[in-house]
């Protein structure tokens, strides 16, 4: 199928774990594809995946990928050394602050294509890089992430199954059909009709020091993922030996804190942007292409966009093709836009901005 496909890069090895489970094969005679999904598109969708895979596109640039850790581990440093060399002042806080934040912003984005498997051939390459640039650099669980976000990509803004809107319906409302439920059955757990006043003050500066912070440990604890709580401790102890050994402790939690409001509000604000303006429902069980395309939208392309928000500018290519390496997103672009203009299918692409502003 062509989620399968999708997810896996080494399928040899895959298949080598499903033949266990097989049952039996598809008679000749039977449709190979259900009634509710567009056998053109998907047809012609397959035909491009073997297009993108001759034109070497799912091959990773390992210098793209060993640059990007290395302007990384520099900005991490330099956080660091700031208030080293000019003292805790707030000036040299302020500005240690904002060079954490870029570093850790760009090392999540880092993991996210780890957990992609989008950066070495070998699989267990990208597990273990993985582990170092998610648990130690980041201080959260890797299997954690791939667990929530593979559910994300399966089934992109259906509700119940994207864990990505599970916030629907007891912080916000999401989605036109979803909102007209909710006012039907006369449900409110919020006020809704603010609820474009309080996003700026609660999601975006709260959710990675508080969730994210609980539900990350709280997950590795419970499913017993004991080497990621292991990585993830090496996070604590360096971060709080390093600065600690530079700022009273006040001052410490304080820059703990304020670190992770900016580092989730860039995040929510980047990662919102391709998805929640987008249709939000139920299941509809529709064909691959079809699925990630209703739910996800593009942003305009320039160095600036490619870096701040990771290539998840082009969120339409990440999410039709995941293991494809971010530096090649450009590539394929034209290819799915014609794609979709063959069959009439929706292809957006908006400026940066406007994407901000259609979340609200």
């Amino acid at each position: 199928q062509d989620a399968f496909e999708a997810f896996h890069v080494d399928k040899v090895v895959v298949s080598k774990y499903l033949k266990s489970l097989q049952i039996g094969e598809l008679a000749p005679d039977q449709p190979s594809i259900e009634p509710t999904k567009n056998k053109m598109l998907v047809k012609d969708f397959r035909e491009l995946r073997a297009a993108v895979e001759k034109m070497g596109l799912l091959k990773p640039n390992q210098l793209f990928f060993f640059l990007h850790l290395a302007h990384i581990l520099l900005l991490d440093a330099a956080a660091w050394l700031i208030l080293f060399y000019f003292g805790t002042s707030l000036m040299p806080f302020i500005v240690s602050l904002v060079v954490l934040t870029i570093s850790q912003v760009q090392a999540s984005w880092l993991q996210h294509d780890l957990g992609h498997l989008s950066v070495f051939r070998k699989t267990k390459w990208n597990h273990l890089l993985h582990k170092f640039v998610m648990c130690h650099l980041i201080g959260a669980s890797a299997k954690w992430w791939t667990l929530l976000h593979s559910r994300h990509h399966a089934k992109p803004n259906c509700f119940q199954k994207d864990p990505d809107i599970d916030m629907h319906p007891f912080l916000f409302t999401l989605g036109k059909k979803f909102s007209v439920e909710l006012g039907i059955k006369k449900k409110k757990y919020m006020p809704y009709n603010h609820q474009h006043k309080y996003f700026f003050i609660t999601l975006p500066p709260l959710l990675f020091p508080t969730y994210f912070h609980c539900h990350t440990f709280y997950i590795a604890y419970t499913k017993r993922y004991w080497v990621d709580l292991t990585w993830m401790l090496t996070f604590y102890i360096r971060f709080f030996f390093t600065y600690g050994s530079l700022l009273e402790i006040k001052s410490l939690l304080a820059y703990y804190f304020i670190f992770r409001m900016l580092e989730s509000s860039w995040f929510v604000w980047v990662s919102q942007m391709n998805h929640i303006p987008m249709d939000i429902y139920y299941d509809n069980n529709l064909d691959w292409v079809s699925t990630q395309l209703q739910a996800t939208c593009n942003v305009e392309q320039s160095l600036f966009n490619d870096w701040f928000t990771g290539h998840l500018n082009f969120q339409i290519e990440h999410h039709l093709f995941p293991t494809m390496p971010r530096h090649n997103y450009w590539k394929v672009a034209p290819l799915v836009k014609s794609l979709c203009a063959k069959h009439g299918v929706e292809y957006q692409c908006k400026p940066l901005l406007t994407a901000f502003a259609d979340i609200v």
